[in-house]
C-alpha cells in the first residue's frame, strides 16, 4: 500500500470528521445514491448494525447525490443520515483510483446498460442470475412475518417464500424480489437519486480502517451488484476483521 494512498485516506478523515470512537471504521464509497449497489450495501450494512455486530465499528459513507436524495435514500435503507456525506461529483472516486466502469462515448446510459449485461463487469450476469435461481450458501433475506410489496400492486408475506421452497439459505426469487423492490424505489424518485447519470456506470469502494487511521482492508468494485468481494455475505469480511 502507498504512502500516498494512505495518505488520501487520512485526509478524507479529516476532510470530513470521520473520527469516530470505536476501534475501527469503514469507510464506504458508493457511486450515485440511486445505484443498485448502494441502496443493497447500505441496507445489508443497516442489517449489521441491527445484529449488534459493530460494537467495534463506525461506519461513515460518501456518495453521488444531494440532501434531498440522501433524506430519501436513509429513510428507505435505514443508513444513518449522520454517518453519509453526499458530494456532486466522483472527484473522491478519482484521487482513490476507484473504477469508473466503462465509457464508450454515448452517455452514462448506454455505459450501464452495457454493463447490466457483462460488459467490462463480468460478475453481474452471475449475479443476476442467483437473485432468480437463489443460493443454498446464502442467508435468506425475508423471514416468514415480513410483509412484501412489489410495484405497489403485488403484496405477500415473507411466508410465502418459506411454503414454497423452505427456509434456511437464499431462496429462488428472493434475491430478485429484493432488487425489484430496491429500483422500485430508484424509479419512483428519480430526479432525487440520480445527480447526473453520466456517474452510472461509477462503481464503489470499501476501507475499513484500524484507530491510527490506517488501512487494514480494502475492496474495490469493479461489476455492478459487485460491491463485495463475497456477495453471498457481503458483510462477512467484517465480522472475521473487527473481533477483539
Amino acid at each position: 500500500m502507498t504512502d500516498k494512498f494512505q495518505n488520501n485516506i487520512k485526509n478524507l478523515v479529516e476532510e470530513f470528521n470521520f473520527n469516530g470512537q470505536k476501534k475501527y471504521k469503514l469507510i464506504v464509497l458508493f457511486g450515485l445514491l440511486g445505484d443498485f449497489d448502494s441502496f443493497e450495501y447500505a441496507i445489508n450494512l443497516k442489517n449489521f448494525v441491527d445484529n449488534r455486530k459493530d460494537k467495534n465499528l463506525d461506519i461513515f459513507a460518501i456518495a453521488i447525490g444531494n440532501q434531498r436524495g440522501k433524506q430519501k435514500f436513509c429513510k428507505f435503507t435505514g443508513f444513518r443520515e449522520e454517518n453519509l456525506i453526499v458530494v456532486s461529483d466522483n472527484q473522491i472516486h478519482n484521487n482513490l483510483k476507484v473504477s469508473k466502469g466503462i465509457d464508450i462515448g454515448l452517455g452514462g446510459w448506454i455505459n450501464m446498460l452495457l454493463m447490466l449485461s457483462g460488459l467490462n463487469s463480468f460478475k453481474t450476469i452471475k449475479e443476476v442470475f442467483r437473485g432468480y435461481t437463489g443460493d443454498g450458501k446464502a442467508k435468506q433475506i425475508y423471514s416468514e412475518f415480513d410483509k412484501i410489496e412489489v410495484l405497489k400492486f403485488l403484496k405477500f408475506s415473507g411466508n410465502s417464500f418459506k411454503k414454497v421452497f423452505g427456509d434456511g439459505n437464499l431462496r429462488p426469487f428472493e434475491l430478485a424480489t429484493f432488487r425489484l423492490n430496491n429500483m422500485n424505489e430508484i424509479i419512483q424518485n428519480w430526479s432525487d437519486y440520480i445527480l447526473n447519470v453520466e456517474y452510472l456506470p461509477q462503481r464503489g469502494a470499501t476501507f475499513l480502517l484500524n484507530n491510527q487511521n490506517q488501512v487494514v482492508y480494502k475492496f474495490f468494485a469493479s461489476d455492478v451488484l459487485g460491491y463485495s468481494s463475497n456477495m453471498r455475505d457481503p458483510c462477512g469480511f467484517l465480522t472475521d476483521l473487527i473481533k477483539e
